[in-house]
């Protein structure tokens, strides 16, 4: 497989990298030599689907978002733990890494967002919102790091390890008060007003983004005057 040194910068400005990259080296340090990147990805991938599928459960027992957060645990160990420990051994794969993650996140998220559709937790339209922004969003930063060699993990301090804490947050209010009451503009569906807010702050990612970009590579390339 591919070893050179990754062809682009990733660059994180979230509220916890230091931390959290202290304690993915902790751990990678201390992995027995049989477990390797691959495995820990499919980790990532296997938990993801076992979220998703959790929320599907809860229609019939609410219980089993207890489940869906243990998954949410289970993914960013693997999802975040497989690169460091690539790094840490020293045995980067930097194109069949870049790639396979983002197909994996991909893949991920539209059985998330199906399942949590089909829980009833949030309405089906709202789903389909956030997939479309995820999949925007996505296709703004792979072409980003095509053009600028930077990906950007992180936008207005939130970064993958936020938003997990976010959801697992909010899947935790399910239990208890699945519809919360807003002002005078009256009572909603706990993530249906999460995924309003998913959608507006996707929808100024990815209009910041391409301005910021678009300006940048307009500065670096200027039309030449004939």
């Amino acid at each position: 497989m591919e070893t050179q040194r990754s062809q682009h910068v990733r660059q994180q400005h979230s509220l916890l990298p230091s931390m959290e990259k202290k304690l993915l080296i902790w751990i990678a340090e201390r992995l027995p030599a049989w477990i390797n990147s691959d495995h820990l990805t499919l980790l990532g991938f296997l938990a993801m689907l076992g979220v998703g599928l959790s929320y599907w459960a809860s229609a019939w027992d609410r219980r089993a978002l207890i489940l869906a957060i243990f998954g949410l645990i289970l993914n960013w160990l693997g999802d975040s733990l497989d690169g460091t420990l690539a790094r840490v051994r020293d045995q980067q794969r930097p194109r069949y890494g870049f790639y396979v993650d983002h197909v994996v996140d991909i893949v991920g998220i539209l059985f998330l967002l199906g399942e949590l559709a089909a829980s009833g937790y949030v309405n089906p339209l709202m789903g389909l919102g956030l997939l479309i922004g995820f999949l925007m969003v996505s296709a703004e930063r792979y072409l980003a790091t095509h053009v600028l060699g930077i990906f950007r993990l992180s936008f207005m301090r939130m970064g993958p390890t936020e938003l997990r804490i976010l959801l697992a947050t909010g899947t935790l209010f399910l239990l208890y008060k699945p519809v919360v009451t807003v002002g005078d503009l009256g009572s909603f569906h706990l993530f249906d007003l999460a995924s309003g807010c998913g959608i507006l702050g996707m929808a100024v990612t990815l209009i910041v983004s391409s301005i910021q970009n678009t300006r940048f590579l307009y500065q670096a390339e200027p039309l030449m005057r004939r």
